[in-house]
């Protein structure tokens, strides 16, 4: 039995919010004990939306934070940006970043996307016989490597633009295939990339 609670559909004792799972929240939908803040899985947390302990701050994954969006352990700053495997420089939800995520989002196919039963082909139900019934539906694992949406050459210029750009590591990650669209040159010992369409342009003014 539940009791002490100050707040609706808590499981737990002596929470002071909505929708927590654990004791002594102050805040709502904490899974752990003890947070002051909303939506933290973990304990002890001054802040929002952490995993881990004895966070304050917002976004921690990790422990004993002060600042926000650190994974790991000890640490009073806000970590930056990183693309393409490495440090980027650029604030999280800087312009740059919102502005990528919204062209990723659009442009690419995602990798899970999740199949409802009333969608779901005679094939597809017959590979998931064991689950879909029961959960009504079926996590469908997506080929991003079919991804055909066309990227166009404003855009193509902005990904080119981002920190550490790397074509290899945005066509695993997203599908999205920049090589198809480009030509290496190289003009006095420096390789550039240059769109089909200015090489076509080239190669008409060098043949005319």
């Amino acid at each position: 039995m539940n009791e002490n609670n100050t707040g609706d559909l808590n499981t737990g004792n002596w929470n002071t919010g909505n929708r927590n799972t654990g004791n002594l929240n102050t805040g709502d939908l904490n899974t752990g004990n003890l947070n002051i803040g909303n939506r933290n899985t973990g304990n002890w947390n001054t802040g929002n939306l952490n995993t881990g302990n004895l966070n304050t701050g917002d976004l921690n994954t990790g422990n004993w934070n002060t600042g926000n969006r650190n994974t790991g352990d000890l640490n009073t700053t806000e970590p930056t940006l990183r693309l393409f495997n490495l440090d980027s420089g650029l604030k999280f939800g800087c312009d740059t970043h919102i502005k990528l995520r919204s062209l990723i989002f659009n442009k690419s196919i995602p990798l899970y996307e999740w199949i409802s039963a009333s969608n779901m082909t005679d094939e597809e139900k017959e590979a998931n016989s064991k689950t879909w019934e029961t959960i009504q539906g079926y996590l469908k694992v997506n080929d991003i490597s079919k991804n055909n949406n066309e990227i166009s050459k404003e855009d193509e210029e902005f990904l080119r633009s981002l920190p550490n750009f790397d074509e290899a590591i945005l066509l695993e990650c997203t599908g999205i295939d920049l090589s198809k669209k480009t030509v290496k040159i190289v003009i006095d010992g420096k390789e550039i990339q240059i769109s089909k369409e200015e090489f076509e342009n080239i190669k008409k003014q060098f043949l005319s």
